[in-house]
């Protein structure tokens, strides 16, 4: 899990710092920042696949080894803060726990599509570090960092492609400590295994081209296949129904799948001793139904994002969304974070879980995104005794008091 991350200069996050947990909801009107921040979180997924950083930030055709990767919005164009303090440089640096405190930073040049600084560390050491070289440079095709195997002797350097982000190298080379290279790999695993949930109704509606998955598509590709292979472990498959029945209460009998021509799933539901198939359900029901599924996936990521929960969603079901997002990062190692527009999510959170929702705000003359916890909001503590915090939402006070 991260639990800290720091950007600067990137899109309109000029400069943000925040701690994290395993639910993180970022609130705020459109064009606030939030998802600029879930586009931070995909640059760290591409460091972690070893992508390059021109492919990270203008996208990837697929090839024989490789699916397609989409670039972040934008492009590296529009990657740098573009306010009354632009620069031409992004740093990201994130840290957690993993044998050991860990913490990872790196900055780039999406100009010239190549790294300029990075460095990690395990437990107060730094694995490898380019502060202490002086000729690195954005146009520079090699990249130099001082590698520390926590030995005596002058730590020697290691020279890199600077097109690409020094971590996923590091963890292939052959003549460094053996733990080094596996810790390297292992942060790699962590930012890499990222999932968007981001589903369409007009994909929900289809059959599924796989017979079965272990993981749900961007928009809900596969989506189900996924479900007939929850079906096959019964107490996934009720865990799953219990979701939807709560959704629907007193309709939802069963969940399933129908068969196509060749055998290809079309997600259904059964309502007494009627069969509705995907086609015919609402948006809100499907991509209920698809959010929830991606909490029982085989394949579990270690970060999910999820773009704006409330689509689709009656205002009065919002509760269940709360609910599962809580539930399941608890039983489960993956660490969400979603964004939403509507006040009426803020109404079913916790006290404790004021320190990871967090409010987006960009100033107009600036540009500048700012992201506050709302425990942080001034005042906020004492007027939510009195208030509701989807009506402080709703009614401006929030940004307001920013």
């Amino acid at each position: 899990m991260i639990d800290r991350i720091v950007i600067e200069n990137f899109k309109s996050l000029r400069k943000i710092d925040l701690s994290l947990g395993r639910m993180n909801l970022f609130i705020g009107t459109n064009a606030s920042g939030k998802s600029n921040f879930l586009d931070a979180l995909r640059v760290l997924q591409g460091i972690g696949n070893g992508f390059t950083i021109s492919e990270i930030l203008d996208g990837k055709p697929r090839s024989a080894t490789n699916e397609v990767w989409d670039g972040i919005r934008g492009g590296s164009s529009l990657t740098c803060f573009a306010g009354t303090d632009a620069a031409d440089e992004v740093t990201l640096e994130v840290s957690g726990i993993a044998s050991g405190r860990w913490e990872y930073k790196i900055s780039f040049s999406p100009a010239s599509g190549r790294v300029t600084l990075e460095r990690l560390k395990l437990a107060g050491r730094n694995v490898y570090d380019s502060t202490p070289v002086k000729t690195n440079s954005p146009e520079d095709p090699v990249f130099s960092a001082r590698y520390n195997p926590g030995t005596q002797g002058r730590p020697p350097n290691i020279k890199f492609d600077s097109a690409r982000p020094a971590l996923g190298q590091f963890a292939e080379l052959s003549d460094v400590d053996a733990y080094d290279s596996m810790f390297a790999d292992r942060i790699c695993s962590l930012l890499a295994n990222t999932q968007r949930v981001d589903p369409s109704p007009l994909v929900l509606q289809r059959y599924s081209q796989a017979h079965y998955a272990q993981r749900l598509g961007d928009h809900g590709e596969n989506f189900a296949a996924l479900v007939r292979t929850i079906c096959q472990d019964e107490q996934k498959k009720g865990a799953f129904l219990a979701w939807l029945q709560e959704l629907r209460p007193d309709e939802v009998q069963d969940v399933g799948t129908l068969k196509g021509a060749v055998g290809e799933p079309l997600f259904m539901l059964k309502e007494g001793d009627q069969t509705y198939p995907a086609p015919v359900l609402g948006d809100g029901t499907l991509r209920f139904a698809a959010i929830t599924a991606a909490f029982f996936q085989p394949a579990m990521p270690n970060i999910m994002t999820i773009e704006e929960i409330e689509n689709g969603i009656h205002p009065g079901r919002l509760r269940l969304l709360v609910e599962l997002l809580r539930s399941q990062t608890v039983s489960s190692a993956t660490q969400v974070f979603a964004t939403t527009h509507s006040p009426t999510t803020l109404a079913w959170l916790q006290e404790s879980e004021y320190r990871t929702t967090f409010v987006c705000r960009r100033d107009e003359e600036t540009g500048e995104s700012t992201i506050t916890p709302l425990a942080e909001v001034p005042h906020f503590m004492e007027v939510v005794k009195q208030h509701s915090p989807a009506d402080l939402f709703a009614e401006g006070w929030l940004e307001a008091a920013l």
